[in-house]
């Protein structure tokens, strides 16, 4: 038995009878890291890690090449601490889409808010709904704002029909943190809006995310 195994029982066996409960933030990213090195202490790599991005969610939010930068990090856990924060949100998404019709702004935009958590870049989504409301599909169009000339409407009107959907949300964020809309949103989404309804399917909203919060076109009369 190494040196270091009685301490790894410890800290798993606090974990197994509090869950997470009274554990510091390097205490709770040191459990994790016992899965990707299985032996040693891991203690410094915790507290290195912290350091260098400041918080946990700095940590999982990371760059593998960047978390491969501080030594003891190989591609192993990297791999790891890249992997359990998505499933994390891929599973509160599939909670959302599941429990909730996206048939209200606010639950839009809890769904929205989720789905940007982890965007460090802009990006753009069409969203298809039927008509109760329902999630048919959510795709990722790519890097880029809505506004950008590369914005492929062609592919939009193909994924509407594709998945039957009786309307459409388009959805991109700012990390600038400023979700107001330019002139060149306004453009991108009328041209959006335009080739939709050539194909019988609304454009429900176009609402852009921005430092956890959110602005909703169809609220604010642009679409009527």
């Amino acid at each position: 038995m190494g040196v270091h195994d009685g301490h790894r029982g410890r800290v798993r066996k606090r974990f197994l009878e509090n869950e997470l409960a009274g554990f510091a933030d390097h205490e709770a990213l040191e459990l994790l890291l016992y899965y990707a090195i299985p032996q040693g202490n891991v203690n410094p790599l915790a507290h290195a890690l912290m350091d260098r991005f400041g918080s946990l969610s700095g940590v999982f939010s990371a760059p593998a090449e960047l978390l491969m930068q501080v030594k003891g990090v190989g591609e192993r856990t990297a791999l790891l601490l890249r992997l359990v924060p998505q499933i994390a949100q891929k599973a509160r998404l599939a909670d959302l889409e599941r429990e909730l019709a996206l048939n209200t702004r606010e639950r839009v935009g809890a769904y929205l808010l989720e789905l940007f958590s982890r965007e460090r870049n802009e990006a753009v989504y069409q969203i298809c709904l039927d008509g109760k409301g329902k999630l048919l599909a959510c795709r990722r169009l790519g890097e880029g704002s809505a506004s950008a000339v590369n914005l492929d409407v062609r592919s939009i009107v193909q994924n509407a029909i594709t998945f039957s959907a009786c309307s459409v949300i388009l959805a991109h964020n700012h990390p600038s943190g400023v979700a107001l809309p330019s002139q060149a949103d306004h453009a991108a989404t009328l041209r959006v809006k335009a080739a939709l309804e050539s194909v019988e399917v609304r454009l429900e909203d176009h609402i852009i995310v921005a430092d956890h919060d959110f602005i909703s076109f169809a609220e604010s009369g642009f679409l009527s």
